[in-house]
């Protein structure tokens, strides 16, 4: 019986296992150690933060779909609008003071008598205005561009008007600063919308008016959605959907009671008088 070549090559094999052994216990020591460092890196832990409270800010937003469901019919936020979400780091666009509440989901104060919506208004317009990648989008009321950058991973180009000239400065330099290219802003009075691009795939209007501006209407395209919180500043507001279908009529539909900080400009106030 030939046994002892068998042996041999089961030594032969034993001491291949061996070392390979070896070798992947050296690698996983090393991959160990290096976990272990960067655990303790500053940076890392501050990245690693930054992951799970975004996970933790995506999963009260779907939370927040589902309960309000039975008011929006939107039980789901699109994959696109959640993948853009968890692409923009919120706390980027909040002042340093409120970093430690950027991925709550709240709105915070931004100064000037204004704030950044809460993350889950934010996702449903963009959700309801659906954006599509060749679309131009008009958003009245930059705030600090979060809504801009959010809407800037999803479409063409995004146009954006801030009445406050300190806000849109700031927020101008955030998004260049980021690497937005296809974002515009300018100081104005977004009542009056931005003719000189129109017409527009979709608009979104993140301040209560008690009626939607006639020129954003005028500037909306066919087939296209306006999005708006309406009603009374210090009362009932609803958040509004106005569709002009591929013959140019409107509909509309409310989705939701919100609060808004309230539209200011000439244009409001010719409104009221």
């Amino acid at each position: 019986m030939q046994k002892a070549p068998r042996s041999k090559k089961y030594s032969q094999n034993s001491s291949n296992a061996g070392r390979t052994c070896k070798r992947l216990c050296s690698t996983a020591i090393a991959s160990l150690w290096c976990i272990c460092l960067s655990a303790g890196d500053p940076a890392w832990d501050k990245e690693s933060s930054t992951i799970n409270r975004m996970d933790d800010m995506l999963k009260a937003i779907e939370t927040s779909a589902r309960l309000t469901s039975s008011y929006t019919a939107v039980d789901k936020i699109s994959r696109p609008v959640l993948a853009a979400i968890a692409k923009v780091d919120r706390s980027k666009f909040v002042p340093e003071r409120s970093s430690n509440q950027a991925f709550e989901n709240h709105p915070l104060g931004i100064g000037y008598g204004q704030t950044i919506s809460q993350p889950f208004i934010v996702a449903l317009m963009t959700h309801l205005v659906d954006p599509q990648p060749g679309d131009r989008i008009l958003e009245i009321g930059t705030g600090s561009g979060y809504q801009a950058a959010i809407a800037a991973e999803l479409v063409a180009h995004v146009y954006s008007i801030e009445i406050v000239p300190e806000l849109a400065h700031s927020a101008e330099r955030r998004l260049e600063s980021l690497g937005y290219t296809n974002v515009s802003i300018k100081t104005g009075d977004g009542w009056y919308g931005w003719p000189e691009e129109a017409p527009f795939d979709g608009i979104l209007v993140t301040a209560v008016g008690s009626s939607v501006p006639p020129q954003l209407l005028s500037q909306l395209a066919n087939g296209g959605k306006l999005i708006m919180p309406l009603g009374d500043a210090d009362g009932d507001q609803e958040l509004t959907v106005v569709t002009r279908d591929s013959a140019g009529d409107l509909s509309t539909r409310n989705v939701l009671p919100v609060r808004f900080v309230p539209m200011t400009g000439e244009g409001i106030l010719t409104l009221r008088e």
